[in-house]
């Protein structure tokens, strides 16, 4: 594990992949203070993540992604690289976030919900449109979000919706494609994630 630092009362499984830095020998990977990384799981070099990191089995986090405090990478979660992630960040089982996502504070994505990047995968070329979840935001189980979509401060994206424009702050969205309506009062306040 040459050139991945790593924080004081950290667990890395014997099976986990912390790869060591680039050929050049520049790289590094920086792992917080109290970082639990399950088995199977692969953090790939030049991660930077905060204190109090969590993963499922088998999660993986690829180059150049910055990751705050007190994070989960579920169980298979994939985060694709080049993505920011904040702090009290929960990404459930399955969740998939592409290269150049970004990811506030106190965010949530349920079990396999998907943010896209890519607006005409395969057919015209890859061009990138890199999709922002702001602070607060809930995203529900098997939600989408489509590229170049931004998710106001302290929205709600019901599960299974399909997000396919902007959502403004503090608005519930649901639906195939989601329609926005006002968030109720019991979705209010903001999320709390330890």
């Amino acid at each position: 594990m040459s050139n991945v630092i790593t924080g004081s009362d950290c667990y890395i499984a014997a099976d986990a992949t912390v790869p060591p830095g680039s050929a050049d020998g520049d790289a590094e990977t920086v792992i917080g203070d109290d970082a639990r990384i399950r088995s199977g799981t692969v953090i790939y070099t030049s991660v930077r993540i905060g204190d109090g990191f969590r993963t499922g089995h088998n999660a993986l986090v690829r180059a150049d992604t910055d990751i705050g405090d007190d994070v989960l990478v579920g169980t298979r979660t994939v985060v694709d690289g080049q993505a920011t992630i904040g702090s009290h960040v929960s990404l459930q089982t399955g969740v998939y976030v592409p290269q150049k996502t970004e990811i506030g504070d106190n965010v949530f994505l349920g079990p396999h919900a998907v943010v896209t990047n890519d607006p005409f995968p395969i057919r015209s070329g890859s061009r990138i449109e890199p999709t922002t979840i702001e602070d607060h935001v809930s995203i529900g189980g098997n939600a989408t979000v489509l590229p170049g979509v931004t998710v106001g401060e302290g929205s709600f994206v019901a599960a299974g919706a399909v997000v396919t424009e902007d959502v403004p702050r503090e608005t519930l969205a649901v639906g195939v494609p989601a329609t926005h309506r006002p968030l109720p009062a019991e979705l209010r306040g903001g999320n709390r994630i330890a």
